[in-house]
């Protein structure tokens, strides 16, 4: 029985592919294990969003080649849709396989015989119209389920409608059916994962149902405690939609929110599809009706052109914003892409500086959230997070919660209520001795 090793890098997206991917080769009689437990077999799942995740692949190819010399190693994922022969000329790779070939790697690499040169497996991304099923299953609590895949839009910095395609989804009958499956493992949670999550409902170039019908549905799957919505876009995030996750029996309160700018002006820069006003009105309408829901928030510093006044606008736009946490990004310049052609690049140094202005901005933020949910009682779903004797897990409303390990309380709903902030977080008394909130 030949063992193979996967990493991954990137998105929850990622993770969901490269777990079932891992699990069609379970199915076909091969062991899976840890990276360094010399594998046979080596599939590297790869990112293109930034240069330091091409950086990334190329380590891992010589950590692997390290650890079982004689290994085979498959590149898959967006970096081996955009760059296959240059991936195929890094030392020690075996094969390359793009967007389309990925799901199949079993069948084309025959046996996983190392060839005399590297064989490269890959589609023109505009020929690529299949949708993939996938789930991950690496965590028995949580699990990530594609319902969506490519692009339509176009955005100046960004490579993904390149390495991954045309917007496509599942159908509704099909991720109920994969849902109820989930729902018979010991998964309580599932967190709804796509390219362009909101744009759900195109089959084959059709928009045949909506992103609000997919909610609806799985709102009644039972044996799943709750869902989660990774990322959408605020012009995507319809009024409807945030009224029925405010009443809804299983999706959390909780939204994360691409915004990437707070200058009208670097968003047009950017050709993205809304400005900062709707933005602000749907954070607003949020908080309206769910006043403690978490709202995370994505933003691009360092874009081309962006001046310290933009820089500064972005700032005080979020300053203001009633959300709670920033995921921030040092912009990146990614071949084929129109904002690597735009005049005014912003020195690296200024680029870490106003990275660093956000990362202490989304500190202030989080804090305040906390604050704001101190004496409420909410439901942790506890999880194998184990650190220094404690364990972790998430409130419906995306708190972390950390407590004293007890092996009866993974995975399963449990009451707490949140009642002191400390240096490491906030704490929450209930049945459970020495609930802490963690960073």
């Amino acid at each position: 029985m030949k063992k193979v090793a996967f990493y991954t890098l990137g998105c929850k997206l990622n993770f969901s592919e490269t777990s079932t991917i891992a699990r069609k080769f379970e199915d076909s009689g091969y062991r899976k294990v840890d990276f360094t437990d010399t594998p046979d077999i080596f599939i590297i799942n790869t990112c293109s969003v930034t240069e330091n995740a091409d950086k990334k692949c190329k380590k891992v190819v010589r950590e692997a080649r390290a650890i079982s010399p004689n290994a085979y190693v498959a590149i898959i994922g967006c970096y081996a849709q955009l760059k296959p022969k240059e991936i195929a000329e890094i030392p020690g790779v075996d094969a390359v396989l793009g967007a389309s070939e990925k799901f199949r790697l079993i069948e084309l690499l025959d046996g996983f015989k190392r060839p005399e040169q590297p064989q490269v497996f890959n589609t023109e991304i505009t020929e690529v119209k299949k949708f993939n099923t996938s789930y991950s299953l690496f965590d028995r609590t949580r699990t990530f389920l594609k319902v969506q895949d490519g692009c339509d839009y176009s955005c100046s910095f960004c490579t993904i409608p390149l390495a991954r395609g045309n917007s496509r989804s599942d159908s509704i009958e099909n991720i109920l059916k994969t849902a109820n499956e989930i729902a018979r493992t010991e998964v309580k949670e599932i967190v709804l994962t796509g390219v362009n999550t909101g744009d759900f409902g195109l089959q084959e170039g059709e928009r045949k149902e909506r992103f609000l019908d997919l909610v609806k549905a799985l709102d009644e799957v039972e044996g799943i405690e709750r869902f989660r919505i990774s990322s959408i876009e605020p012009n995507l995030l319809h009024d409807e939609i945030i009224e029925f996750v405010a009443k809804a029996r299983r999706f959390a309160p909780h939204f994360h929110i691409p915004l990437q700018s707070g200058s009208n002006k670097i968003l047009k820069m950017m050709r993205r599809r809304y400005q900062r006003e709707l933005y602000a009105a749907r954070v607003t309408k949020i908080k309206s009706i769910m006043p403690l829901a978490c709202i995370g928030v994505d933003v691009i510093v360092g874009f081309p052109g962006e001046t310290q006044e933009d820089f500064l606008e972005t700032y005080r736009f979020l300053n203001e914003l009633d959300i709670s946490y920033l995921h921030v990004f040092t912009y990146s310049e990614r071949e084929n892409t129109l904002a690597s052609t735009m005049p005014d690049s912003v020195p690296a140094k200024t680029r870490h500086e106003r990275s660093t202005m956000l990362h202490s901005l989304s500190d202030k933020k989080r804090r305040a959230f906390y604050e704001a949910n101190l004496g409420k009682e909410f439901t942790v779903l506890f999880e194998n997070d184990i650190e220094e004797g404690q364990m972790h897990g998430f409130t419906e409303n995306y708190v972390r919660v950390a407590a004293k390990y007890d092996p009866v309380l993974i995975n399963e709903p449990k009451k707490v209520r949140l009642q002191s902030i400390t240096p490491n977080g906030v704490g929450a008394i209930s049945e459970i001795d020495d609930v802490v909130l963690s960073h």
